[in-house]
């Protein structure tokens, strides 16, 4: 239905009368009060003031004028039906490693890399979690925030299907992804734009060799600040494989330092989960689905459309046609 946010603003539509009818009319200045060097060039009619007819256009024209401004300044809106929008009141943010060893194809029989997977099964589980407030961040050599919180979860699944490896360097930096987990997190509880139920789940495949936080002391920090940590590595198991000198064993998940990631996940209260292939990640996230369920709650929201542009471009259309006029009257 259609509405003002302001109707009182309609009360000023009296000022201009209230003007004429208890002040004194302007008296004429003998000195120069502002000098306008282009003043010879506006017609007489538009530079003085003179109490002119109520039925003179120019009158109505300012009346028109002032009528569209105060419509405006009312804020007219366009507000729609009664919608229920679930909420669970929990920020999750995902950190998601890119760096070089994510390029490994040893999670799907060789048709994919790590991150293609992780890809593929956390945009899922981003879809899935109806109500969350989600944040992204991307890590290598240094982290950073992809996507602030947000309810908008179709911008950060795109955000996540766009990321490419090495954006952020070669490298792994856990330690600062956490810091910034942590910095984002505190920066909206310090405006009270956040609650107390925030998660993050990080995501890698390797050990923490690079960034200016150790991943211990950034636990430490995330315990205290009451962020809980859930973390995931990935990675192909071993296997044996033939090779010219006879059988030996590779470890495609050889520099994933599993100890750190229980370390952080212990320390915040989360927990660690290994990641062999699609499906066992896939279940991971349903796992975390069931840790950190949707709350019941929901609240009622009415979308809101703002139409004051129209009567104040109204107002700029007939200002322009009344100085049109004037000069052409003048």
């Amino acid at each position: 239905m259609f509405e003002f946010a302001w109707p009182w603003m309609f009360f000023c539509l009296l000022l201009p009368w209230l003007f004429r009818r208890f002040l004194p009319p302007a008296t004429t200045v003998s000195h120069g009060v502002l000098f306008a060097p282009f003043i010879d060039f506006v017609p007489e009619g538009l530079a003085q003031t003179s109490r002119q007819s109520i039925r003179s256009p120019r009158v109505w024209g300012l009346l028109i004028c002032w009528l569209l401004l105060i419509t405006a300044a009312a804020r007219p809106q366009w507000v729609g039906e009664e919608t229920e929008l679930p909420e669970t009141g929990r920020d999750l943010i995902l950190a998601i490693d890119v760096s070089g060893s994510m390029e490994i194809a040893d999670m799907d029989d060789g048709r994919a890399n790590r991150l293609d997977v992780v890809k593929q099964v956390a945009g899922d589980f981003i879809r899935r979690r109806e109500g969350d407030r989600i944040g992204l961040i991307l890590f290598g050599s240094e982290a950073y925030l992809q996507t602030p919180l947000t309810f908008d979860h179709a911008t950060v699944a795109n955000m996540l299907q766009d990321t490419v490896i090495g954006i952020a360097g070669r490298e792994t930096a856990i330690g600062d992804a956490i810091g910034m987990a942590l910095k984002h997190v505190g920066h909206l509880k310090h405006s009270r734009q956040t609650t107390e139920e925030a998660v993050l789940v990080l995501l890698t495949d390797g050990a923490s060799n690079a960034g200016h936080v150790q991943p211990r002391k950034a636990a430490e920090l995330a315990a205290q600040q009451g962020l809980r940590i859930y973390t995931i590595g990935v990675g192909g198991e071993a296997r044996e494989m033939q090779s010219f000198f006879g059988m030996r064993t590779i470890n495609p998940a050889s520099d994933l330092d599993e100890e750190t990631l229980r370390t952080v996940a212990g320390l915040t209260g989360g927990q660690y989960f290994r990641a062999t292939d699609r499906d066992t990640l896939q279940d991971i996230y349903r796992q975390l689905d069931r840790l950190e369920p949707a709350l019941d709650g929901s609240r009622i929201v009415r979308p809101t459309a703002e139409l004051f542009i129209w009567p104040l471009g109204l107002g700029l259309i007939v200002s322009f046609l009344l100085v049109q006029y004037w000069w052409r009257a003048g």
